[in-house]
């Protein structure tokens, strides 16, 4: 995972992930990459920080 910080201040994660795995991160219809965003935007959110997820194969 590599993380990049933007100008205005926010986080972007790159979360790489395998070809044979890439699905199962995903997800049916993107529900578990949407789930994995949902949390780690809320814990963001705590800390007064804004955070996106980028999943890369």
């Amino acid at each position: 995972m590599n993380e990049v910080r933007e100008d205005d201040g926010s986080v972007v994660l790159e979360l790489s992930v395998g070809r044979d795995d890439y699905g199962s991160v995903i997800g049916r219809g993107g529900r578990t990459a949407s789930a994995l965003r949902t949390v780690v935007k809320s814990a963001a959110v705590r800390h007064g920080q804004r955070v996106f997820i980028d999943i890369v194969d």
